[in-house]
């Protein structure tokens, strides 16, 4: 197992060029699902447009727009899995809505490799409710089981000290760093998680 957990896809090129380029398979489907109710969504654009320049193939699937039939055959069959961010809680709704949570967890122990962008890297650990800060809940109306995917056994705090989360990602450390394990990062830093644990790579050192 190898998942890279990212503030900022963008801003972290040159980590994810490295982990990409272990990979046979030249695509990635990418799930933009979590910006679907955010009023901004460049960095999703900014995201794909980083991948495809290093010469990824980019496939978008969006979750609410796909049945659970296609959308799990799609995940059986990807050799890369990119979940961008958004609303943590509306994502969380919707891979529930469409039973995904066991193909994606399945998928990523059996050697698929994963990107997760703020809320997708969130979603990977055991519960999400500590990003309810961050994050509106109130948004994900269906959601009433904070459980995420319990891949990662550490708590994932993106944006710390970055616009325009710097209040709310400050409180959240706050308010958490003594109930579960945080890992802060900014968003030109990375959290590699193997099997032997995790590491913190920051973009700077190339």
């Amino acid at each position: 197992m190898e998942i890279l957990l990212v503030s900022y896809i963008a801003g972290t090129e040159n980590i994810t060029k490295k982990y990409l380029s272990k990979m046979v398979a030249n695509e990635i489907i990418f799930i933009p699902t979590a910006g679907n109710v955010e009023p901004y969504t460049g960095y999703i654009d900014e995201g794909i447009e980083m991948l495809e320049s290093l010469g990824y193939k980019v496939e978008i699937v969006d979750i609410t727009k796909f049945d659970e039939v296609y959308l799990q055959d799609k995940l059986l069959n990807a050799e890369c899995i990119c979940i961008s961010g958004g609303n943590t809680f509306y994502l969380m709704q919707e891979i529930n809505k469409k039973n995904l949570k066991k193909v994606l967890v399945n998928r990523i122990k059996e050697g698929a490799f994963y990107i997760g962008e703020s809320a997708g890297a969130i979603i990977m650990s055991e519960n999400i409710e500590y990003n309810q800060i961050m994050d509106d809940k109130t948004i994900a109306s269906e959601l009433d089981d904070y459980t995420g995917l319990n891949v990662f056994d550490h708590y994932v705090l993106p944006h710390i000290g970055e616009y325009p989360f710097e209040e709310t990602a400050q409180k959240t450390l706050n308010t958490y760093q003594d109930k579960i394990p945080l890992v802060p990062i900014n968003n030109n830093e990375a959290i590699l998680v193997d099997n032997n644990g995790y590491t913190v790579l920051n973009e700077c050192k190339k």
